[in-house]
């Protein structure tokens, strides 16, 4: 007689082949996004990002040395890929002023919550004690934002559509403005639509840089 098998064990698709470190740590992060987009940040552990990736614990807290590890670079990747996106649209504009009108279009629409809560879930991640390379990324993002807002004007001015002799102070009112808008809408305290977040944004340039 011989003996039976034992039956095979599944194995995830991600285990069956071994794959490079790089090729690995990306698909842990890339099935990380979606979590802190539906849970938020602070609700999302290492089971939960294995469970998403198909891989085991081990294999998770063998590339990286922590959750939030994970969940930062997570965070880094979709605001990249988001601010990518409309970085490739306003330049694609055939004048700044569109280029800002179109900006301000895709930054409230029905699909950018999760966008907004991830971006709030950065800036507080930020404010807990995270790395010193973690902060610098930070820093590099915030930067990288105003300095597409203010390349926008800057066109618009040149273009002789805008006037403005305070670059860098409209800059700053537009993103302080656009953020807390989007808190607004997120809390709904008091309730503010996408619409309305736009006609403010939008009110905020025809004031700001009337010709």
């Amino acid at each position: 007689m011989t003996a039976a098998k034992s039956p095979r064990r599944a194995v995830a698709a991600a285990d069956r082949t071994r794959q490079p470190t790089e090729v690995r740590r990306r698909l842990i992060v890339e099935a990380a996004v979606p979590l802190i987009a539906e849970r938020g940040y602070a609700s999302v552990g290492v089971r939960d990002v294995a469970a998403a990736a198909g891989v085991s614990v081990g294999t998770v807290t063998y590339h990286f040395g922590s959750v939030q590890e994970i969940l930062s670079e997570a965070m880094i990747l979709h605001i990249e890929r988001y601010y990518a996106a409309l970085n490739e649209a306003t330049e694609q504009a055939t004048s700044g002023a569109e280029g800002l009108r179109l900006l301000v279009d895709a930054l409230f629409t029905e699909d950018t919550d999760r966008h907004w809560r991830m971006w709030f879930d950065y800036w507080n991640a930020g404010e807990q004690g995270a790395d010193e390379a973690f902060a610098s990324g930070q820093a590099q993002r915030y930067e990288a934002w105003h300095r597409q807002i203010r390349q926008l004007v800057e066109r618009g001015v040149a273009e002789g559509e805008f006037t403005c002799d305070d670059l860098d102070g409209v800059t700053v009112r537009f993103a302080a403005l656009a953020d807390g808008l989007a808190l607004q809408h997120l809390r709904q305290a008091p309730p503010l639509t996408t619409e309305d977040a736009r006609r403010h944004l939008n009110r905020l340039i025809e004031t700001e840089l009337a010709r």
